[in-house]
């Protein structure tokens, strides 16, 4: 192991085998210490000492701070340090105080999480909303409440890993279709049939930036008789004519049975939420676990998250920005000839390829120059494809992109030529 460390990934020590159960894996903790492990270990948990807009301050994990170009943060639209959503969220915790102080369907259900379930599920056009404290949370709680023994949940291969934990604890039959092929699609609904069935895909996959083939698994889903359940994390806010996400982008919202959105990206909070038929989402509240026995999210967190949906939807001024330094860039990386996969979104792969000794080293180089950006190893990403992922951001300057582009064009373009 000591010559091949980065060839060696997570995905290796899963199973442990040691007599102890409070006692990692010997071969794990050799590993880990390696000092090539170590090494790109520390890119990993950085401290922010501002907000996470397009320029912010950091200090490494070597405890040196430095200025740095933020393209790895999900606040896609800047509503996180917004001035309004900040005021908003000061004025819920002057009066609500800091915390919900109990599970939703004993204490902590305020005015605010009513009024803004009411308005997340207007905007997704859906009956009805529930809130979680958490976008893990939501996907993993939906799953474990509407699914049961006997059940089918057919995923795409690529989803979250919260759908894919949801699944497993609900006790359904989990398949998996391969990533927006119809015809795996079809072959596993022919596998399912005589059962309830669920097809799950994200609007946007986060690590590879490409869509859901929706009006085509909309089809297969009418044919065979199956529900249909799309993530929105990544798309929420920015696609669509008015930005109610993917669904909406290719006009099939009414043919959606589930739409789940997470709070703490466009959104710029924390939290999720699921959007469905009123009768569904009262069922809900009895059996997702992490929506009736969790705290319910923060007042002062919802009154910012309400100002955020506001701001993001009372014209497209935010999201024309982002898509017009999406293009920006992406016509900048493309002119660099490097490998953007197929990403169709604001999430922007560059992808390196199976060399984790570059990876690492061009993620050394790109922050030492005041990049943050990191590096997405293996079992993230295939081993073939580890890459970079930039995460959009309406915040950038012609200046930061510009920059930003420089560094790229120095150390990774250059790099892979070499």
């Amino acid at each position: 192991m000591p010559d091949k460390a980065l060839s060696f990934s997570l995905a290796d020590f899963f199973f442990n085998d040691s007599p102890d159960v409070l006692t990692p894996p010997s071969d794990f903790l050799s590993w880990v210490q390696h000092p090539k492990i170590q090494a790109a270990m520390r890119f990993f948990g950085q401290q922010f000492v501002t907000a996470p807009r397009a320029e912010a301050e950091v200090i490494d994990n070597g405890g040196s701070r430095r200025q740095v170009i933020n393209m790895t943060s999900y606040n896609y639209l800047g509503l996180s340090s917004h001035p309004e959503v900040i005021q908003a969220a000061k004025e819920a915790l002057d009066r609500y105080g800091l915390g919900a102080s109990g599970a939703p369907l004993l204490s902590g259900t305020f005015d605010l999480h009513v009024e803004f379930a009411r308005r997340l599920s207007e905007f997704k056009q859906k009956e009805d909303c529930l809130l979680y404290s958490s976008g893990l949370g939501g996907n993993l709680g939906a799953m474990q409440g509407l699914l049961r023994k006997g059940d089918v949940l057919i995923m795409d291969e690529r989803c979250h890993k919260s759908l894919v934990d949801g699944g497993t604890l609900s006790g359904a039959k989990m398949l998996f279709f391969s990533h927006n092929d119809m015809k795996s699609l079809e072959a596993m609904l022919e596998k399912s049939k005589g059962k309830r069935v669920l097809i799950a895909v994200e609007g946007v996959y986060s690590m590879d930036g490409d869509l859901a083939r929706l009006p085509e698994i909309v089809k297969l889903a009418e044919q065979y008789n199956a529900a249909t359940y799309i993530d929105e994390a990544h798309s929420t806010l920015m696609f669509g004519p008015n930005g109610r996400g993917v669904a909406e982008h290719f006009g099939v919202e009414d043919k959606i049975g589930v739409s789940f959105g997470t709070l703490s990206k466009s959104f710029g909070g924390v939290g999720g939420f699921v959007c469905s038929n009123a009768a569904i989402i009262n069922y809900l509240k009895g059996y997702s676990s992490p929506w009736n026995f969790s705290c319910a999210p923060s007042p002062a967190v919802v009154g910012g998250l309400m100002k955020a949906l506001e701001i993001a939807t009372r014209d497209s001024t935010l999201r024309d920005k982002l898509w017009a330094n999406t293009a920006y860039l992406k016509k900048g990386l493309l002119d660099l000839k490097l490998n953007l996969g197929g990403s169709e979104s604001q999430v922007i792969p560059i992808i390196i390829g199976s060399s984790g000794e570059k990876l690492m080293q061009f993620a050394a180089e790109i922050q030492k120059r005041g990049l943050f950006l990191q590096p997405v190893d293996f079992p993230a990403v295939p081993a073939e494809a580890r890459r970079f992922r930039i995460s959009v951001s309406s915040q950038f300057t012609r200046e930061i992109m510009d920059k930003a582009l420089n560094v790229i064009e120095d150390v990774i373009a250059r790099g892979l030529r070499d």
